[in-house]
């Protein structure tokens, strides 16, 4: 079991749209780059809406701060030849590490857009394209997918992005700690043994967090939820109870021994740093 000042810690930013939030962003990534993680990572926006904003986020972190910076890339929307040369774009950059993902569809769009369909064929194609070159990280989902018919199907799925090459996983973010043990039980039993890293969302906004996690299919626990609405707009009570719920939960998966742990700032740098702090992480 590591222990916790050794515990590899990582952090995941989104593109920003205008020059002040690029200056921003840049200003969050280095007070996070203090805290020694292992990597950053920069999201993708549905169908590679971001795809030029993700790749010189990247190179711009990556060069403000000398930490690892890997760009998410999906295929949904996208074709072999372009994803090959973004593959050869990362290469030129010296970028080793890529989260790919199946990605989101866009409205109106059909699954069968693209070249590629799933995130196991993207896995597929980057290892025939590059062989080992990039480590490649995949999704996974403690609460199951929320597109995913059945909890059966959704692990089936997982496991084959984990058979077309893929060196670790980041779970989406929950606030049950039982789900991801309960996930990691069910995948030792597929003999599937790659590290799967939790993901954890710092609560600072309720209406936010409320609106993407019905979208994504995390589940705010009802004792959670209800004493966040009865916070209302006391924004300080709310960063206070967030920071002591995350804190909790993160304690109680290291004790168990997890790989690592993942942190969605959402652009923030404050409450992902508390959490740090409090767990004596990054030291």
């Amino acid at each position: 079991m590591n222990t916790q000042s050794s515990l590899p810690i990582s952090f995941e930013f989104f593109p920003a749209k205008t020059e002040a939030g690029a200056e921003k962003l840049l200003n969050t990534a280095k007070k996070l780059a203090a805290s020694n993680p292992e990597f950053f990572s920069v999201t993708y926006g549905a169908a590679g809406s971001t795809r030029d904003r993700t790749a010189g986020t990247v190179f711009d972190i990556k060069s403000l701060t000398n930490i690892s910076t890997a760009p998410h890339l999906s295929c949904i929307g996208a074709n072999k030849s372009e994803i090959a040369e973004l593959l050869a774009l990362y290469q030129k950059h010296d970028i080793k590490r890529i989260v790919t993902l199946r990605g989101d569809l866009p409205s109106g769009m059909g699954l069968a857009s693209g070249e590629l369909r799933y995130a196991n064929e993207l896995v597929e194609f980057i290892r025939e394209q590059s062989g080992d070159q990039f480590y490649l990280e995949v999704a996974a989902y403690p609460e199951i997918h929320p597109q995913a018919p059945n909890a059966e199907k959704d692990l089936e799925n997982f496991k084959r992005k984990v058979d077309a090459g893929a060196n670790s996983a980041i779970t989406q973010y929950f606030f049950n700690a039982d789900s991801y043990f309960y996930f990691i039980e069910r995948c030792q039993k597929l003999n599937i043994e790659i590290p799967i890293i939790p993901g954890i969302m710092p609560i600072t906004n309720y209406t936010k967090l409320a609106r993407f996690s019905d979208a994504c299919g995390a589940e705010i626990p009802r004792w959670i939820r209800k004493q966040l609405e009865a916070y209302g707009d006391d924004a300080t009570s709310i960063k206070q109870f967030g920071e002591h719920v995350i804190t909790q939960l993160c304690e109680k998966l290291i004790s168990q021994g997890v790989p690592g742990i993942h942190f969605y700032t959402l652009n923030q740098a404050e409450p992902s740093l508390a959490i740090v702090d409090n767990l004596g992480l990054g030291k």
